[in-house]
C-alpha cells in the first residue's frame, strides 16, 4: 500500500513530472496508472511499488505513510511570473528536506526544540521590530557584536537554514515544522548562487517572519525588513560606528562596514535612513548612484555565501553512532562517506 499524497510529494521533491518518473521506471507503467496511484484510486502491485521506490531513491516504506511532521509555510517570497507547478515543487523539496533534518534533530539534538519563540514576539509599531531583533540576539547570546555566521547561529537554536537550487524568481521561504500541533523546528531557505550579503539579509528577513507576531495595521514586510537590518547591525552599534547624524558618506567606509557586519551597502543605507542617521533626500541621492553603477544586483566586493554544515555534521554523527546505515547516510548527503577512525 502507498500513501497517495506521499507519492506525489516525493515525486515533486525529486523534481520529476509524471512523464519523467515513468521514464525513470523504464516505462513500466502508464501515466494514467501513475495518476490513479497519486489520487488514491488504485494501488500499485508489489513489483511496481519496488520500482517506484527505486526511481525516487527512497524505501518502499517511505511511500506507505504520510510525513511524520507537518510543514507550514509562513512566508514565500517569489517574483511575479513563477508558475504554480514550480512553486509546488519548491514547497515539496523543502518539506522533504526539513522532514529529514527534523528526524535527525530529534535523534541527536532534542534539546533544540522551542529554543526560539516562533511567531510570538509582538510588533505593534515599527520600532518594536528593533527590540525584537535584540531579543533574538540575546537568546543567541551574541550581544551586539557582528554575527560571524548567520546560518550557524540560527541552526544552533533549532532553525534549519539551507539554500535551494532554484530559479531567480525564488527569493526565500520561512516555515515551521509541527508535530501534533507543537512547533518543533523552524526553517529558512534561501536561493543558492547569491552573494553572501544578500543571502545573510534574506536569512535575517525570513527570521523576522518566523519570530514576529505583527499586529493588524502594521506593514509586515516593512517590519521584517526592519528586524533583519537590526538583527545584522543593531541601532546602538551602527551609531557608535558612524555617528548619530551624517551629511555625507564615503564608499570605502561603507565597504568596511559591509565586510565587518556582512550587510549590503543598500541595506546599510536603508538602515541609516530608518534610524534618522541620514536624511531621506540623501538616501535617495545615494540610491541613484547605486542604480547607476548597477550595484542593486551586483555590489562591489561581494561576500562569500555561507554554507550550512548542520546536515552533513549530524548525518556523519548519526552514522558513526549506528543510528543510520551507510546507504541511508549516503542518500541523505548525496556522496560516499568514509569509515570509522
Amino acid at each position: 500500500m502507498i500513501c497517495p499524497e506521499r507519492l506525489k510529494q516525493i515525486r515533486l521533491a525529486r523534481g520529476f513530472s509524471q512523464d519523467e518518473l515513468i521514464t525513470q521506471m523504464g516505462g513500466m507503467i502508464t501515466k494514467q496508472a501513475l495518476s490513479q496511484y497519486e489520487s488514491g484510486k488504485a494501488q500499485p502491485r508489489p513489483a511496481v511499488l519496488l520500482q517506484l521506490a527505486r526511481a525516487l531513491s527512497v524505501t518502499s516504506a517511505a511511500l506507505a505513510s504520510p510525513s511524520p511532521s507537518q510543514v507550514d509555510f509562513v512566508a514565500f517570497r517569489r517574483k511575479s511570473g513563477m508558475a504554480e507547478r514550480d512553486a509546488e515543487i519548491i514547497r515539496s523539496q523543502i518539506s522533504f528536506s526539513l522532514e529529514k533534518r527534523v528526524c535527525l534533530q530529534e535523534k541527536l539534538r532534542p534539546e533544540q526544540r522551542k529554543t526560539f519563540p516562533f511567531q510570538a514576539i509582538k510588533v505593534s509599531v515599527m520600532e518594536d521590530a528593533e527590540d525584537a531583533a535584540l531579543q533574538v540576539r540575546d537568546l543567541m547570546g551574541i550581544g551586539r557584536d557582528p554575527i560571524s555566521n548567520v546560518t550557524e547561529s540560527l541552526e544552533a537554536h533549532g532553525v534549519h537554514v539551507f539554500a535551494l537550487n532554484a530559479s531567480a524568481k525564488f527569493e526565500g521561504i520561512s516555515a515551521v515544522v509541527r508535530r501534533q500541533d507543537e512547533v518543533i523546528a523552524g526553517g529558512i531557505i534561501t536561493r543558492s548562487g547569491v552573494c553572501g550579503e544578500r543571502q545573510r539579509l534574506t536569512s535575517a528577513h525570513e527570521a523576522g517572519h518566523l519570530f514576529l507576531n505583527v499586529a493588524e495595521g502594521v506593514d509586515e514586510e516593512k517590519a521584517v525588513f526592519r528586524f533583519g537590518g537590526a538583527f545584522l547591525i543593531p541601532a546602538e552599534t551602527l551609531r557608535s560606528e558612524i555617528g548619530n547624524f551624517r551629511k555625507a558618506l564615503d564608499l570605502q567606509e561603507l565597504l568596511a562596514l559591509k565586510k565587518r557586519y556582512g550587510i549590503s551597502i543598500g541595506a546599510l543605507l536603508m538602515r541609516m535612513r530608518d534610524l534618522g542617521i541620514i536624511t531621506p533626500n540623501y538616501f535617495t541621492d545615494c540610491y541613484k548612484v547605486i542604480s547607476k553603477n548597477g550595484w542593486r544586483t551586483a555590489e562591489p566586493q561581494p561576500l562569500e555565501p555561507e554554507i550550512s554544515l548542520w546536515l552533513r555534521q549530524n548525518v556523519l554523527r548519526a552514522h558513526a553512532e549506528g543510528l543510520v546505515t551507510t546507504r541511508e547516510a549516503e542518500k541523505m548527503l548525496g556522496e560516499k562517506i568514509g569509515g570509522e577512525l
